[in-house]
């Protein structure tokens, strides 16, 4: 027994909901598509559990944030996805999938065959088994990757109201559930190794920042040291945490977010895999040409810094997914995805947004004792990366665009004066625009500014093309 169509998506994420409302848009027929998911509801957008439904002035149902509200679109209900003929594989496991075969195997039996598949598979949370310590099973202990593990940090929450929770990891996770815990009156440590929090983005300032913001709500840090074991009571649950420095802190829960994993295990040694991922070309398409992958778990070249890179934020995740339908739709008028690193957090009442790249030399701007700040990064006499926080939307476009841009910078002195203004002031500047080929001529040409430079173009190559002709001709004869 079996099921075949023509696109599959492998996955119920963020990527899954956006591919799917770019399929509509280009025209897929009723019946041709499938989305396969081992969760048991449609597409929602995952930032929505940590940056809304843990909160409670902003909880909503889940319905209220299914894809693809996060960008301004329409919300994909179940309703949506049966009157497009959609056919949703909820609640289901893959147990195999053959590339070579074009098949999917699930965990029940049956086989489900595509001509086209997009791997949507996302990643999974890291858990401390893998670190060598365990108690990821105890009843007060929870993970943040699902709707799931939402609901079940919420009981909890509701259960220990004025108690105390420990959280695991200074990461996207552990900030955002760290404040989410507080908000909802709850005794909040955080525990990480690094020397401050986000330590894979932030600098040693901006992490103060926010360090001190969440101390004065209330929440402690210990850092520099790591979980070693937990103390669980009879009834299986956590009561104690034991550090590896020797210290212990009393948990009524404990949020483990200590960095994700990608879902590539049913392709490997089948297709090619780097950066943890799955490797794929700037139309998202992998080594096997039916199969793309998008989000978290896709490898894709990022050309504004000329190397591979695998992205786990939401905004990669929306936009390869777009961009690999585009590609597989329309193949030969789709080019290649050209993307600029995005990342962004909202946690209490601040908001940040980050460009582009964080290496090289760091240019700090703006009143860090008040609320709007933000650094540069400049590498190899070029701005690779910005940050801000308490931005407008005009001011995140300027910081978008101008490290697109990537302006040479000669003084970094005078770019610390400027400030927010360097970026207001080369965001003014226009974006270059692609080259275009001249089809047979072997001439790359800049895109024309006039009307008028197009004709004149189209006339010389003409002119030239009729004298080729007429020139071969008199050869021949000669």
């Amino acid at each position: 027994m079996g099921r075949a169509f023509v696109y599959v998506i492998l996955g119920g994420g963020v990527a899954a909901g956006y591919a799917a409302l770019e399929f509509t848009k280009r025209g897929v027929s009723q019946g041709e598509l499938c989305i396969i998911s081992e969760e048991s509801v449609a597409p929602y957008e995952r930032p929505a559990l940590s940056k809304g439904f843990l909160l409670p002035e902003a909880r909503s149902p889940l319905s209220s944030f299914h894809t693809c509200v996060g960008d301004n679109e329409e919300r994909l209900t179940l309703k949506w996805y049966k009157e497009h003929g959609i056919e949703l594989v909820l609640g289901t496991r893959i147990k195999s999938a053959d590339v070579r075969r074009k098949t999917l195997l699930t965990a029940a039996g049956e086989t489900i065959s595509y001509k086209i598949l997009i791997i949507a598979t996302g990643a999974r949370a890291l858990k401390l088994e893998e670190f060598g310590v365990s108690g990821s099973d105890a009843e007060n202990v929870c993970y943040l990757r699902d709707y799931n593990d939402a609901n079940r940090i919420l009981n909890l929450m509701q259960s220990c109201a004025g108690g105390n929770a420990v959280v695991i990891g200074g990461g996207y996770i552990g900030m955002e559930c760290a404040a989410s815990l507080v908000i909802n009156k709850i005794n909040v440590t955080m525990v990480f190794p690094e020397a401050h929090c986000m330590a894979r983005l932030f600098t040693p300032k901006i992490a103060s920042y926010y360090e001190d913001y969440y101390k004065s709500k209330g929440v402690q840090f210990i850092k520099g040291t790591v979980l070693s074991s937990f103390d669980i009571d009879s009834n299986g649950k956590v009561t104690a945490v034991n550090l590896r420095d020797g210290s212990q802190l009393p948990a009524d829960m404990v949020v483990v977010g200590i960095g994700i994993r990608p879902n590539t295990s049913l392709f490997e040694g089948q297709l090619t895999l780097d950066k943890g991922g799955i490797k794929v070309n700037g139309k998202l398409q992998s080594s096997n040409s039916s199969v793309y992958a998008v989000g978290d778990v896709a490898a894709f070249p990022v050309k504004l810094f000329g190397e591979t890179r695998r992205l786990e934020h939401v905004d990669s995740a929306r936009k390869t997914a777009r961009h690999a339908v585009a590609a597989i739709m329309e193949h030969e008028k789709t080019g290649e995805f050209d993307y600029l690193p995005f990342f962004y957090s909202r946690i209490f009442t601040m908001s940040w947004q980050f460009y582009g790249d964080n290496s090289g030399e760091v240019v700090h701007f703006g009143d860090f004792s008040g609320s709007t700040f933000g650094a540069y990064w400049v590498s190899k006499g070029h701005l690779v990366g910005s940050f801000l926080e308490g931005g407008t939307k005009e001011e995140y476009n300027a910081l978008a665009k101008a490290t697109r841009l990537k302006p040479a910078i000669e003084d970094l002195a005078e770019m610390e004066r400027q400030g927010l203004s360097f970026a207001l002031t080369v965001s003014q500047k226009p974006l270059p625009l692609p080259p275009v080929d001249v089809s047979g001529s072997g001439v790359v040409l800049g895109r024309p500014i006039y009307a008028f430079h197009a004709a004149a173009g189209v006339i010389v190559a003409s002119s030239i093309a009729a004298f080729a002709y007429w020139y071969g001709r008199r050869r021949r004869r000669w």
